[in-house]
C-alpha cells in the first residue's frame, strides 16, 4: 500500500512539474530571435593598445546549434581570466552557470529557478565543493 501511495506521489509530482515546465517553455520574440541569429555562432572580440599597437584576444562567446550561449571566456594580455559555462533546460532556460578562474578550476556554480510567466524566480550560488553559500530572490514590481 505505501509503494502505491508513493508512485501515486510521484506520478502526480511528475504532472505537476511537467505542466509548470510547459507554461515556462515559452520565449519571449525577442529571445527566439537573438537565438536565432546565434545558432552555431563563436564571436571573438579582440583589444589593441593604444599605445604599442599589440593585439591580443579579448573575448571569445560560442552560441550552439540552438542559438544558446554555452560558453564564454574572457582574456587579458596574459591569458584567460574567466570562463563560464551554461546549462539548459527543456524549456530552453539557463539552469546552471559554471564560473572559472584563470587556472580554469570552478570558482562558483550558480542554479536558477524560474516563475510560470518565465521571470527568474531564485538564483542558488554554490562554492565549487557544492555547499549552498545564497539565494538571491527576484521580486518584480512596476510603478505608475
Amino acid at each position: 500500500m505505501k509503494r502505491l501511495i508513493v508512485l501515486a506521489a510521484l506520478v502526480l509530482g511528475a504532472f505537476t512539474f511537467s505542466s509548470f515546465d510547459a507554461q515556462a517553455q515559452v520565449l519571449d520574440a525577442a529571445t527566439l530571435a537573438k537565438r536565432e541569429a546565434h545558432k552555431n555562432l563563436t564571436i571573438k572580440e579582440w583589444n589593441t593598445d593604444a599605445k604599442s599597437k599589440t593585439k591580443w584576444l579579448d573575448r571569445v562567446t560560442t552560441y550552439d546549434e540552438l542559438g544558446r550561449k554555452v560558453e564564454e571566456t574572457e582574456y587579458n594580455q596574459y591569458g584567460q581570466s574567466w570562463r563560464e559555462t551554461y546549462e539548459y533546460g527543456t524549456n530552453g532556460r539557463t539552469l546552471k552557470c559554471t564560473h572559472y578562474n584563470a587556472k580554469d578550476k570552478v570558482e562558483s556554480i550558480k542554479k536558477y529557478e524560474y516563475n510560470s510567466d518565465g521571470t527568474k524566480k531564485k538564483q542558488y550560488n554554490y562554492a565549487p565543493n557544492g555547499k549552498l553559500l545564497t539565494v538571491k530572490v527576484f521580486e518584480y514590481t512596476t510603478s505608475d
